[in-house]
This record gives structure tokens, C-alpha cells and sequence, in this order.
């Protein structure tokens, strides 16, 4: 029977009813959610705030069950309270109107006869960062800081610290610091760890010395040492490293009661009673006579808790290791006998070894260098090829450091060299080198071992290791053309650093043996200058070729002359960076090896307030900018003056001079008449200019940048009549509108002049700055002299002042929004001490900078700082930058607080030197 053929449309259901698989019944998580909080059993209200909290946990977004939650927290279950407390914090600050729907029942629960939930009740509250809540938070912060219990005082003494990076003022005001003065005399050691580190986490953030610990302050701060928790020992540890002994014999006290701490069970106790030790040891050694037994003792005691603090986990050890690393360089005597314990263990991991090598090798010397030899020939064989490379390199590092031990590591670098593995090989042979510069003319007999070697070498420092020892000693080997030609064949692929060697081992050779190698030498000139893109070979190249082609004895000199002795100074730290870092023992900074304020960014407010309202006050914070002072040779492109004589290496074309309208204006007393003055420095000596003395400096008239040069004709017998001047490209894009200079009358010997070169901004000779990179103010410039056909190049330091336009004034409220938009990563502090008069005067200021084109913004006096006030000021580049700059003054006080703004964050510096030089100059 055939099958039945359904009727098309028969049935109601078969069509357009497909609509049911997109409706459900279910409300969804967040419904179901909502009426368990709603729930009257205490059961499911209970996990339903912890579904909340764990959807929270896990980045979901919970924000809009605010309100049900918020009403969970009328309950006498603490469980449920700390739950939606938790939930509080996490979302007041996206919710703020909605979170003062809680604060009676804070007011309230700090009230409450349970000891924890009062102090839950004023935790939380600091928590919130509402600046609306902590009007609230006051009172009961007030009262739980003299509460009976001492579990809520050392909560409220933590919270004070939270109010204080909320509302520093409100803190001052309402006398809370007087407060955490008080309860360090508390009976409870709880309370007084807690008052410690509330008082020390405000003075990192005020920068002012808030702990001012005093002699019964003192007293009482070692008698809690012994009775509060392990943590609280490290807040009171770290307090008493900055506290600095009156003489030695209080020094000698403190240590006495710090001492027992190192045999503590907490790693952190250990290093922070190390800190507090090696501190006052400071003092005690200025003080000499019987110190000097103390110390001694002192230094026997603080090995053994450092050595068990390497029996721990790798995590701490290394730790321990990085901090082990300073506290050796700063007092090696504390550790000199005790080198085993930093031989390597086949089971650590490789990042203690490499800690453990760098020890070693700040603790070898010639009691203990066979051990050490010994141990590091067997880290040679092991499998991690950096650990193998680290310890080849430690081995020469032995030889440099050791004068007696020299031979016995080369006799060991040998051995390793003969079993030919590769990588051990080219490291050894970098060592070698170094110890070459190290020892000259005392070792070469091995020189026909790396020989045999060459072909082993791929590696671009092992490589140019050799070429090094070929070229200085090719005198001494019989076909050091040869080898060197071996190298030449892939010149052109090689890395920059082999071609730099390169380059320099075949003039060497050269000069040392003319006849055999002038081929080679010019092959590999014309491949340096001709084929290469690398400017730093070419740069040499044509200083090669040009004393070659000149005066080859002076090339004998250069290139030939004794070169300094190396000494080992990896790794090794400047004395104030090291007593810094020794000051921060057991902190990030002893791991990094690097000061806090080279990693910490601290938070400041961030929108000036122009209309008189409460702001922050601006951290010290300074900024150092280093000038760079490397000259290269000016290149550019065809055309022009060719200063170099080498053809193609002028200007193209020549640019002209930006068109500038307007002048400044008599706004503040100045007139047009009113010149920046040129800081005239000296860069270039007579002995370097065929005998002409070149001053120069930048300024700014009539809306054009010049360059003011000062000529003074002290050696060269030609008059100076004529000269022709070119930039290098620069990170301002800054060229002369016309090269030639003239001088008249002429500067006969012993006459002196003057002459300006006015410069425009052009894009073509804007250098890029590179990414995180601050902009150098160096300018290359070269200078013909074209009587004489002598060319000498300097390089001047800008003064960025001197490139501000008439056009850079903001109205106020756009000033606002500009400095809204710029985050604060991108703003730059200092500080400006040691000023004059005038620049301290406000006025006399504001009418220093018109005349630069540095407008004024507004001004207004600093809240509760009395004598304080704050200007700002605007300001914008002929090319288009934009600064923003906040000035702080206090009244009687010689100096400023500089805060720079900026979306340029590489002329972020740039623009800071400029407003400094204007206040001290």
C-alpha cells in the first residue's frame, strides 16, 4: 500500500507557528535572582547574595539587582551583612546616589553593641570612596577611634589612612592624625602596628613626616615589637628604618631590641630587622672607636638568618637573592665566608641560578676562586644553554676581577673551548676578549686556539669578539688579512655590530701592515660608505677615510692609541642609587633594583579647579631630563653647500621662513619692543674650529626663531668673512632660511662679532622621535668656514621658549576640558628651588611669560594652605604643540612647584626645561 501524502496546510500548527521557540516562561538568572533576595527565609537570602557576589567574582555584571541587595543589609546576620557590604564596595562608585540609601545603616551598625560589626561598619564606610559618604563617616570614625574594643580602634586607625587618600583636608581638620598619634601609646600591640602603618602609608602619600617618632614614641614602638602579629612587626620595622639614632650608643640600643627578630619565622620580619640593622649601622660607623667591635659583631650575626632564608621556597629565595645581592655589594664582609651556600643545586630553577651566579661572583676572591673554578667548569656541561652561557661568563668575569686568578680561569675557558660545543664556545671567546682589555699583551699565546676555532662562529657578538682580537693583535698573527677577508665575503649580510668590528679591525690592520691589505681596507671603505644604510657605519666609515686620506700618522693615534682598562662593573650600582635601594630592603625596589619613583605613579588630582574650589596639592614628585650630548657628522640630501666635500650631502631646497602675524602685545606692561634674551653657551673651542671660539644660543623676535652666534678669532691667521651654516635633521624640524652668513667687517686674529641666522620649521628635516622617547634639544650643526675651507660641527642645546607662538592662549573653559582629556601618566612634576625675586613674584611672572607666549590662565589661592596659590599658563609651538602648565607658589618660600600637561608626551620634558629656564633665568 503506497504511503499517505500528508495535505499541504491540513494542519493549524504546520505553519507560521514557529514563533514558540523564541518565548519562554523563564524570567532569566537575574529575575530568579531577585526573588531569592526578596525571599523571607534567611537560608535563601543568604545564597542568594553569595550567587550575587560569585557572579560578581567572576566579571559578570550584577549592578542592576543594587537595590534588592542594598535591602538585605536590614539584618542582624553578620554573615549576610559582610556579603552585602562586599557587594557595596564593589559598586558604590558606578552607583553613588543609590549607596547613601545606606549610610544610616552604617551610622547605625557603628553603634551596634557587637565589637565586629561596628568595626565592619567603619571598614566598609572607608571603603566606599563616595566623597559624599565620608561627610557621614566622621562621627563614627571619630568614635571608633577611642572604642573600647581594640579590634574596632586598629580597624579605624587603618581607616584613617583611606580617608586621608580620599580627603586629606577632612583628616587635618577634624584632627585624626593627632589621633593615630595617640593610640601608638595604645596598650593593644594590634592597635599600635595598625596606627604605625596608617601613619606611614599617609607620609608616602603627603610626602611630609607624619610619623615624627620621638624618644617615648620610640620606647613604646620597641616594647609593642615583641607582642603584636608578624605584619604588625614589619610596619614598626620599616618606621624605625627612617628614624635616624641620635649617636651611636642609641643605634647600638635599637639593634639590641631589633635582633631577635632575625631568627623569626617570616621571611619578611627577617629582611625588615636586616634593613633596620644595616641602617644604623651607617651611623654607628661614623662614629668609629668602639662602633667599629659593634659592627663586627653585628656583620657575624647577620649571615646565618640570610643563609637560612635559601632553605625556603624558589619564590622567596629569589627574594631573598636580589635582596642578598645588595646587601653585598653595599657590606661584602657579611657573606665573604659563606660562598657555598650560593653554589646551585641541580633542582633550582634557572631564574635563582642566574641570582645565585651573580653573587658568586661579587663574593669570589683568591681564598676561594679554585672552588669556584671548579664549580663553574661543572655548570658549563649542564643543559640550560643560558645557564651555561651565564656561567662561561662568570668565569671571565673571575678573570677580570682577579689579577692572580687570571691565568688559572683562562686555563679553564681553554678546556671548555676543546669540547667544541658551540654555544660554550662563542661565549668564551666574548670573555676572552674582555679579558684581553683587561690584561693587554699578557695572554695572546692562545690566540691561535680561538683561531682554530673560527668556523664555529655564528653568533653576531662572538663574531665581532673575534675581529676585535684579530684586528688589535694582527701583528701577531700571520694571516690576519686572511681571516679577516674570510668575514669580508658576507660583509653586506652581517649584523651592524660585526660591521662596525669589521670596519675597524681592517684599518687597524691596515695601518699595521699597508702594503699587503690597501686593497682590502678600500673594498671595505667603499662597501661602509657606498652600500651600507646603516648611518653609524657610514658615520665611520668617512671619519676612517678622511683621516686615512689626510694624516695618517694622527690615524696611528686614534686608532692604534691605548685604550682604557676595563674593570668589572656589570651589575654593579652607583654608591647613592645603592644606599637608596639598601633603604628599601624587603620592597619591590630591592627586586628591581630600582628607586620607587622609577616604577610608582602616584594618583593627583587631575582637573585644575579655576574658580577657587578645594584641590589637591600637587605632589614633589621631580622629573629629571638629561640633555644628550652625542654629535654625529650633519647629513641631509643633494643640493646646497657641500660641507662635507663628499657630494650629495647638502639640502635640497631651501626653506622658507614660516610667516608669522602679530605681536604680543601690551598686555601685562610688556610692549613689542620687549626681546627674549639668548642664553649664550659655548659649543664649539677654538682648538676644534681652524681657531674661531663659537658661542650660540635660540631666542625669539618679531615671531622668528634665531640662532645668535657669537664668533671670536683667536688662532686663525685668514680673517673670518664668509661662512656657510647647515642643520641636521632634528626632532623640531628646524633649518636656516639662508645658509650663508656674513660677517662684516671681517674678524681679523684677536677680534670678536656677532651674527643671527634666522631658522623656519620644515617638515623634510624633522628627525622622529621613537616611541617612550623624550626629544632631544640637540641640534647637529655644521659650520664652513669658506675662506679657509675648514668645517667644524657642534651641536646646541634648544631652548624650546624660543618656539612658542603668538596664537597659543585658551579661554578658561577650554583650558578645563584640555586638561580633562590628558591622563595623568602623561603630566610631568618638579620642583624649582633657589629662585630670585622676581620669580617668585606672581605678577612679574605672568608678565615674563606674555612676552614668550606663555599666557595666563587664571589663579587662584590653594584651600586651607595659607600663603599657597596656583597660576596656569598655556602655551603652543610655531609647529602646533600644545602645553599646559600649572605653577604653585607659597608665599616667602623662594621656590615653585612645575606641573606639565601634554598630548606631545616625547616635548613633554622639552616644554618643562623652557618654563624652568624662564623662572631662573
Amino acid at each position: 500500500m503506497p504511503p499517505s501524502i500528508p495535505k499541504v496546510g491540513g494542519n493549524k500548527d504546520a505553519g507560521g507557528s514557529d514563533s514558540r521557540f523564541f518565548t519562554t516562561q523563564k524570567k532569566g538568572e537575574m529575575h530568579e535572582l531577585r526573588l531569592e533576595l526578596h525571599s523571607t527565609d534567611r537560608n535563601t537570602k543568604v545564597d542568594a547574595v553569595k550567587k550575587v557576589i560569585a557572579s560578581m567574582t567572576v566579571g559578570k555584571d550584577v549592578s542592576m539587582l543594587f537595590t534588592d541587595v542594598l535591602n538585605c543589609v536590614q539584618t542582624g546576620n553578620i554573615e549576610l551583612k559582610k556579603l552585602v557590604y562586599l557587594y557595596l564596595i564593589n559598586y558604590a562608585k558606578s552607583q553613588p546616589e543609590l549607596t547613601l540609601l545606606a549610610v544610616n545603616t552604617f551610622v547605625k551598625d557603628a553603634n551596634d553593641p557587637n565589637p565586629l560589626i561596628r568595626a565592619l561598619a567603619v571598614r566598609t564606610m572607608g571603603c566606599i570612596r563616595v566623597d559624599r559618604i565620608t561627610e557621614y563617616l566622621c562621627e563614627p570614625l571619630s568614635r571608633a577611634l577611642r572604642d573600647e574594643d581594640p579590634y574596632v580602634r586598629k580597624t579605624a586607625a587603618v581607616c584613617v589612612a583611606k580617608l586621608y587618600d580620599i580627603n586629606a583636608e577632612l583628616v587635618q581638620e577634624r584632627g585624626f592624625l593627632e589621633v593615630l598619634h595617640d593610640l601608638i601609646s595604645d596598650s593593644n600591640p594590634s592597635v599600635v602596628a595598625n596606627s604605625v602603618a596608617a601613619l606611614s602609608e599617609i607620609a608616602e602619600t603627603s610626602g611630609q613626616d607624619v610619623m615624627k617618632i620621638s624618644a617615648s614614641v620610640l620606647q613604646k614602638l620597641l616594647a609593642a615589637l615583641n607582642e603584636c602579629t608578624e605584619w604588625g612587626q614589619v610596619f614598626i620595622l620599616d618606621s624605625l628604618s627612617k628614624y635616624v639614632p641620635a649617636d651611636s650608643r642609641e643605634a647600638e640600643g635599637i639593634i639590641e631590641r631589633v635582633t631577635p627578630r632575625l631568627q623569626h619565622a617570616n621571611s619578611a620580619v627577617v629582611m625588615s630587622a636586616v634593613k633596620v640593622i644595616l641602617s644604623y649601622m651607617e651611623v654607628m660607623a661614623g662614629s668609629g672607636g668602639a662602633s667599629a667591635d659593634s659592627i663586627r659583631n653585628l656583620t657575624r650575626k647577620l649571615a646565618p638568618p640570610l643563609v637560612t632564608l635559601l632553605n625556603s621556597e624558589p619564590e622567596i629565595q629569589y627574594v631573598a637573592l636580589r635582596n642578598i645581592n645588595l646587601i653585598v655589594q653595599k657590606r661584602p664582609s657579611i657573606l665573604e665566608n659563606e660562598i657555598k651556600v650560593f653554589f646551585c643545586k641541580y633542582n633550582d630553577p634557572i631564574y635563582v641560578k642566574m641570582e645565585k651566579l651573580e653573587i658568586i661572583i661579587k663574593l669570589v676572591s683568591e681564598r676561594n676562586i679554585d672552588q669556584v673554578l671548579l664549580e663553574l667548569k661543572e655548570y658549563a656541561t649542564e643543559v640550560d644553554v643560558d645557564f651555561v652561557r651565564k656561567s662561561v661568563s662568570a668565569i671571565g668575569r673571575c678573570a677580570v676581577k682577579l689579577e692572580r686568578a687570571a691565568e688559572r680561569c683562562i686555563g679553564v675557558l681553554l678546556e671548555l673551548i676543546q669540547t667544541k660545543v658551540n654555544y660554550v664556545v662563542q661565549e668564551s671567546v666574548i670573555v676572552i676578549k674582555d679579558i684581553f682589555r683587561r690584561y693587554p699583551n699578557r695572554y695572546e699565546s692562545i690566540i691561535a686556539t680561538l683561531c682554530d676555532n673560527l668556523e664555529d662562529l655564528d653568533e653576531p657578538q662572538a663574531k665581532a669578539s673575534m675581529i676585535w682580537i684579530i684586528g688589535e693583535y694582527a701583528e701577531r698573527i700571520d694571516n690576519a688579512d686572511e681571516l679577516l677577508d674570510t668575514f669580508l665575503e658576507t660583509f653586506e649580510e652581517e649584523d651592524p655590530a660585526v660591521q662596525l668590528q669589521l670596519l675597524t679591525a681592517t684599518v687597524k690592520c691596515f695601518l699595521k701592515n699597508p702594503e699587503d691589505t690597501q686593497d682590502m681596507v678600500q673594498r671595505v671603505l667603499d662597501l661602509a660608505t657606498e652600500e651600507s644604510d646603516n648611518p653609524d657605519l657610514r658615520d665611520r666609515g668617512f671619519i676612517y677615510w678622511r683621516l686615512l686620506s689626510t694624516d695618517p700618522e694622527a690615524a696611528k693615534l686614534v686608532v692604534l692609541g691605548d685604550k682604557p682598562v676595563i674593570e668589572d662593573d656589570t651589575y654593579k650600582l652607583e654608591p647613592h642609587l645603592l644606599n637608596v635601594l639598601i633603604g628599601q630592603i624587603a620592597t619591590l625596589s630591592s627586586i628591581y633594583h630600582k628607586p620607587p619613583e622609577a616604577f610608582v605613579v602616584r594618583a593627583r588630582s587631575t582637573v585644575p579647579d579655576l574658580s577657587g574650589a578645594v584641590d589637591e596639592e600637587d605632589e614633589e614628585d621631580e622629573e629629571e631630563y638629561e640633555d644628550e650630548n652625542d654629535v654625529a657628522a650633519a647629513g641631509g640630501a643633494g643640493g646646497g653647500v657641500d660641507l662635507l666635500d663628499m657630494g650629495g650631502m647638502g639640502i635640497s631646497e631651501q626653506p622658507k621662513a614660516a610667516a608669522a602675524a602679530g605681536g604680543l602685545g601690551d598686555v601685562f606692561g610688556v610692549g613689542d619692543s620687549y626681546e627674549p634674551k639668548a642664553v649664550m653657551t659655548q659649543v664649539c673651542a677654538a682648538d676644534k674650529s681652524g681657531g674661531v671660539n663659537i658661542m650660540a644660543g635660540f631666542r625669539q623676535v618679531q615671531n622668528t626663531i634665531k640662532l645668535e652666534l657669537n664668533f671670536e678669532n683667536i688662532g686663525s691667521a685668514i680673517p673670518v668673512s664668509s661662512l656657510a651654516i647647515q642643520l641636521n635633521k632634528n626632532a623640531l624640524g628646524l633649518s636656516p632660511v639662508k645658509q650663508q652668513i656674513v660677517l662684516n667687517p671681517p674678524l681679523a686674529q684677536g677680534s670678536s662679532g656677532s651674527a643671527a641666522v634666522d631658522l623656519a620649521v620644515t617638515p623634510a628635516m624633522l628627525a622622529p622621535v621613537p616611541d617612550g622617547q623624550p626629544a632631544s634639544p640637540q641640534i647637529q650643526i655644521a659650520i664652513k668656514n669658506m675662506a679657509s675651507g675648514a668645517v667644524f660641527y657642534f651641536a646646541a642645546a634648544f631652548a624650546l621658549e624660543a618656539m612658542f607662538g603668538a596664537d597659543g592662549a585658551l579661554e578658561r573653559t577650554a583650558f578645563i576640558e584640555q586638561w580633562k582629556s590628558i591622563e595623568d601618566r602623561k603630566e610631568l612634576f618638579g620642583t624649582l628651588s633657589d629662585l630670585p625675586p622676581a620669580s617668585v613674584n606672581i605678577e612679574q611672572v605672568i608678565a615674563k611669560f606674555a612676552a614668550n607666549h606663555v599666557f595666563f590662565i587664571a589663579r587662584r589661592p590653594v584651600p586651607n594652605a595659607e600663603g599657597q596659590e596656583v597660576v596656569y599658563f598655556s602655551m603652543k609651538t610655531v609647529s602646533g604643540m600644545e602645553f599646559l602648565c600649572e605653577l604653585t607658589f607659597k608665599a616667602g618660600v623662594n621656590a615653585t612647584k612645575v606641573c606639565i600637561k601634554t598630548q606631545n608626551v616625547s616635548y613633554g620634558p622639552l616644554a618643562k626645561v623652557a618654563i624652568e629656564s624662564l623662572l631662573r633665568n
